[in-house]
C-alpha cells in the first residue's frame, strides 16, 4: 500500500490527548475528518502507527486532532514530532480540477524543453505563496526552480512521465 504525507504532528495541545498538526495538503477538510484513519511515522519507529480521528478542530494556524484510544497527553506525547500520512484509499481524482495534480504524481517526472531536450527531473515541490514551485534537479548544474504557471509549464503527460516546459529567459542563470 502507498502512503502520502498530509501533515506533521508538531506538539500536543492541552491535557486531553489532542495534537497540533501543520497540514501539508490542499484538502485538510477531507483528510482530517472524524472516522478517517491516518498513519503516524515517528522518527525512532520505522512502522506506521494507525490513528482513527475522533475529534477535529482548528486553533490558530493548526489543526487539532484527537484519536480513538488516546485519552490523555501521556498517550500522545510519543507522537511528537512525527509525519502523518493517508493511504491511497483516501485519494480521489475527483478532488482535482483539470490541470491539478497530486505532488506524488509530479515528483520524479522527467522535464523537457519545447524541443524535447532533457532538462532534468522534478525532485521537490515548494509552496511559497501564490503558486507552487517545481524544483528540477539537473545533472552538473544547480537546481532549476520553475513556477507552476501556464506560461512555464506547458504540458504534463503522466502516461509518458514527462513535463514540457518553456523556461523564461533569465530564469536559468
Amino acid at each position: 500500500m502507498n502512503y502520502y504525507t498530509v501533515g506533521k504532528i508538531v506538539n500536543t495541545q492541552g491535557i486531553k490527548g489532542e495534537v497540533r498538526v501543520i497540514a501539508i495538503t490542499d484538502f485538510p477538510e477531507k483528510r482530517f475528518q472524524i472516522g478517517n484513519t491516518i498513519y503516524a511515522k515517528v522518527a525512532k519507529n520505522p512502522d506506521f502507527i494507525p490513528l482513527v480521528i475522533d475529534g477535529v478542530r482548528k486553533h490558530k494556524n493548526f489543526i487539532l486532532l484527537h484519536f480513538e484510544g488516546y485519552p490523555s497527553i501521556n498517550n500522545v506525547e510519543f507522537l511528537k514530532p512525527s509525519e502523518i500520512f493517508v493511504d491511497e484509499t483516501l485519494l480521489s481524482d475527483d478532488d482535482l480540477k483539470p490541470g491539478e495534480y497530486y505532488y506524488h504524481q509530479i515528483i520524479g517526472l522527467k522535464v523537457v524543453d519545447l524541443d524535447g531536450h532533457s532538462i532534468g527531473t522534478v525532485k521537490e515541490i515548494l509552496s511559497p505563496g501564490a503558486n507552487d514551485v517545481w524544483v528540477v534537479q539537473r545533472e552538473g548544474k544547480s537546481d532549476l526552480l520553475l513556477p507552476k504557471i501556464d506560461s512555464v509549464i506547458k504540458k504534463v503527460d503522466l502516461d509518458q512521465s514527462t513535463i514540457t516546459v518553456d523556461v523564461p529567459e533569465g530564469l536559468d542563470e
